[in-house]
């Protein structure tokens, strides 16, 4: 009877344990959100451009992938394509040279909301002119539909 339970823990020694099939993802997740945090931080320090204050509407977001080209009119009338200065009697054929290598060109049209609307629609003359059929007024978000959030261009 001795030799029975002896028997039996050497068999208990003897069998392989299964690898375990598990994958810890704690650290991951960690990195995951640590890498979100310093994105959530730095994406609006990289956005540069020309501050004006833009009227706010209840909108939805705007489709499509590419980048578009962006107009910005400031609240004492200077006109800007991206980031340069331009006079309105340029911006139509520059716009136009860019069509060419580009027929599915996007622009947007930031107004800063006290900007005249003669002047909102003169940008958006030069741009029919040019042969643009794509354009976007851009606006804010109003703050009472955003609760705790930032505004940003709708």
């Amino acid at each position: 009877m001795a030799a029975g339970p002896l028997v039996r823990e050497r068999g208990r020694r003897g069998r392989r344990r299964r690898p375990l099939a598990e994958i810890n993802v704690t650290p991951f997740v960690d990195v995951m959100l640590v890498l979100l945090i310093v994105f959530m931080v730095t994406a609006p320090l990289l956005t540069t451009g020309v501050t004006v204050d833009l009227p706010q509407a209840r909108t939805s977001p705007l489709p499509g992938q590419d980048e578009p080209l962006v107009v910005t009119i400031r609240a004492d009338g200077a006109l800007f394509l991206q980031d340069s200065a331009i006079a309105l009697d340029e911006l139509g054929p520059r716009l136009a040279a860019v069509k060419e290598r580009n027929p599915e060109l996007r622009v947007f049209v930031r107004g800063d909301k006290s900007v005249d609307y003669g002047r909102v629609m003169a940008v958006v003359g030069a741009l029919n002119q040019a042969g643009i059929g794509k354009v976007a007024l851009l606006t804010e978000a109003p703050r009472t539909a955003a609760l705790g959030a930032a505004p940003g261009p709708r």
